[in-house]
C-alpha cells in the first residue's frame, strides 16, 4: 500500500495493521498489544518490512497503529515522517529512521485532527504540511504549532458520498506558495497565511483524486529559466459518477485525457492531450531524463473495494518536450494486474520498483477476480537497453554531498561516448494511492564535460539550486544525463 527508498538505499514497505496475520512475523517472539485493532489484539505479525537493495534482504518492523490510508515526506536530516491514517492510527505521527536496528517510533495525538486520505509535503523550513482528508477541510503542521487551518477549498471539491477530492496534489512553488488541486479544482495557497491567492481554470474531463485517482507531476524545473517556470501534469481519473456506479456493479470507462498547464503564467489554462488508453489508479513517476513514467492502474471503474475492471497492464512513457503530435509511447506490458493498493518508486539505478495491489477486503490469494498480490518487480524504462550502453556515463567521484544553496560541485564521470551532458536532481517520492508525494525534479545549472587525458575521466562543474522553496533541504538523487541517458544515482544532502 506504502512504499519509498531512502538514502541508505533500503526501500520501506508497510499496509494496514487490521488484517490479520501476514506472510512474516516479528522478530524475536515479539508481538503487538493493540486492544484498539479491529482484527488482533495481540499481533505478532509484521506489517511493515525494510528491504536492502540489491541484495533482496527483508528486515521484519513494527508499525504500532494503524497506518491504512496514511501520507508520508522525507526530512531534511532523512528520517521519513509519516501521518494520519484510520482507527487508532488516525491522529498518529510516526517516524522511521534508517539506521541499522531502528524501528517505528510513533506520536499519539500529534495531529490536530483525524487524517485519512490526506497529503503532506515537505516544507522549506523542514515542516511537513498535512492537507486534508475524509471530512477533514483544514490543514495543519508537523511539528504542530496548536493550530488547525481552515481550508473551504476541500469542502467545495467534494463530491458528496463519492468524494473525489481525497489525496490532493500538492506542489510547492518556487516562490513558496503551494499548488492545491482536488477533483476538477487548483487553488495556489499561501499557506503561512491561510490565504489562497489565485484559484485557476477548471480541468475537464471527470475527477482526478482519490477514488477517481488520477495522478500527477510537476514538471522538470529548469535552471536555464531560473526553475521559476512551474508545469504541473494530470493525467488519468474517472468520471464524477464512476465510484456510485461501481457500487452498483456497472464499471466506467476510466479518463483517457491528461492536463497539463503553467501554473506561473499570468493566464493561466489546461492543455489536454489523450493517452493511448484510460487509465484510473496510474502512478506517474519524473524520471531522471525529465520523462514521465504512467504504470499501473485499471482501464475501467475506480479505486475501492473490487471496484475496478480491465487491468492497464501497458506503461507509458510521456516526453513533455516533445514536437511530434503525440508526446506518449507505449512501452512493454506488464504480466501482473497492479489494481488497487499499487505503488512505484524510482530507485536509485533508474530501474522503477512496482509492488502492491489488493482491491479485496483482506488477503485474498484464491477464488477472486484480482488475487492480493505479494510479488514484487522492477521495471526498466527504455534508457536501460543494453543499447545504450555506450552513452551510458558512470560517475567516479563528486567534490562534496551535502551541498549548500547555490553552491558548486564538480563531478567526475566516465563515459565512451560523450554527447550532450546535463545534471539532475530527484528528491525520493512516498508513493501510495497513485500519488507519488514530494517528488521533484530539478534539471541544475552545468559547464561543458572536460576531458582529463591521462585519467580518461570527464570533470564539470554543477551550481546547487539557489533557495529553500526550489529544493527543500533533503537528500536527492543526482544524476549525469549523457545523450538522454542517465548515470546510477548518487545521494546528496541539500542543507
Amino acid at each position: 500500500m506504502h512504499m519509498l527508498v531512502s538514502h541508505t538505499n533500503k526501500v520501506l514497505i508497510f499496509d494496514r495493521t487490521d488484517y490479520g496475520p501476514s506472510a512474516i512475523r516479528l522478530p524475536h517472539g515479539r508481538c503487538r498489544n493493540d486492544s484498539s485493532d479491529l482484527a488482533l489484539k495481540i499481533d505478532c505479525w509484521a506489517h511493515s518490512v525494510e528491504l536492502q537493495i540489491p541484495t533482496r534482504n527483508i528486515r521484519p518492523l513494527e508499525v504500532l497503529t494503524d497506518t491504512w490510508c496514511s501520507s508520508g515526506a522525507f526530512r531534511a536530516d532523512g528520517t521519513f515522517t509519516q501521518t494520519g491514517g484510520w482507527n487508532d492510527g488516525a491522529r498518529v505521527v510516526r517516524h522511521y529512521n534508517f539506521c541499522e536496528d531502528c524501528d517505528w517510533t510513533e506520536q499519539p495525538g500529534g495531529l490536530q485532527r483525524p487524517r485519512w486520505y490526506a497529503s503532506n509535503q515537505i516544507l522549506p523550513d523542514n515542516r511537513v504540511i498535512v492537507v486534508g482528508g475524509r471530512v477533514a477541510f483544514s490543514y495543519e503542521f508537523v511539528p504542530g504549532d496548536g493550530h488547525l487551518y481552515s481550508l473551504p477549498f476541500l469542502r467545495s471539491t467534494s463530491d458528496g458520498r463519492s468524494e473525489n477530492n481525497l489525496y490532493p496534489f500538492l506542489h510547492l512553488l518556487p516562490d513558496g506558495n503551494m499548488f492545491v488541486f482536488a477533483n476538477s479544482e487548483s487553488i495556489l495557497l499561501d499557506y503561512k497565511n491561510n490565504k489562497v491567492v489565485r484559484s485557476y481554470p477548471s480541468l475537464p474531463g471527470g475527477a482526478r483524486n482519490y477514488p477517481a485517482s488520477g495522478s500527477s507531476v510537476m514538471l522538470p524545473l529548469l535552471a536555464s529559466q531560473r526553475f521559476q517556470r512551474v508545469e504541473v501534469l494530470i493525467c488519468g481519473g474517472a468520471s464524477k459518477t464512476a465510484y456510485k456506479q461501481a457500487s452498483s456493479g456497472s464499471f466506467e470507462t476510466a479518463l483517457k485525457t491528461c492536463g497539463r498547464m503553467v501554473v506561473t503564467d499570468n493566464n493561466p489554462s489546461w492543455i489536454l492531450e489523450e493517452m493511448p488508453l484510460p487509465r484510473v489508479m496510474g502512478d506517474m513517476l519524473n524520471l531522471p531524463t525529465g520523462e514521465v513514467l504512467i504504470i499501473n492502474g485499471a482501464q475501467q471503474g475506480t479505486a475501492g473495494w473490487r471496484f475496478a475492471r480491465n487491468p492497464a497492464l501497458t506503461p507509458l512513457l510521456y516526453s513533455p518536450s516533445s514536437t511530434s503530435s503525440s508526446k506518449f509511447t507505449t512501452l512493454a506490458s506488464a504480466s501482473i494486474p497492479r489494481m488497487y493498493h499499487s505503488t512505484a518508486i524510482l530507485l536509485p539505478d533508474t530501474r522503477v520498483l512496482v509492488a502492491g495491489s489488493n482491491p479485496n477486503v483482506g488477503y485474498d490469494f484464491s477464488e477472486v477476480l484480482f488475487p492480493t498480490e505479494l510479488r514484487i518487480e522492477a521495471f526498466s524504462p527504455p534508457y536501460l537497453d543494453s543499447y545504450f550502453d555506450g552513452v551510458r556515463a558512470e560517475i567516479s567521484s563528486m567534490s562534496k554531498v551535502v551541498i549548500g544553496y547555490n553552491s558548486q560541485i564538480t563531478i567526475e564521470f566516465s563515459v565512451s561516448v560523450l554527447g550532450d551532458t546535463e545534471a539532475t536532481l530527484y528528491a525520493p517520492a512516498f508513493a501510495t494511492h497513485a500519488y507519488s508525494m514530494n517528488q521533484r525534479l530539478l534539471k541544475l545549472e552545468s559547464s561543458t564535460p572536460v576531458l582529463d587525458e591521462n585519467s580518461g575521466y570527464y570533470t564539470f562543474v554543477v551550481r546547487a539550486p539557489p533557495t529553500k522553496t526550489i529544493a527543500p533541504p533533503g537528500y536527492y538523487m543526482l544524476f549525469v544525463v549523457n545523450s538522454g541517458v542517465p548515470s546510477i544515482g548518487k545521494w546528496i544532502q541539500m542543507l
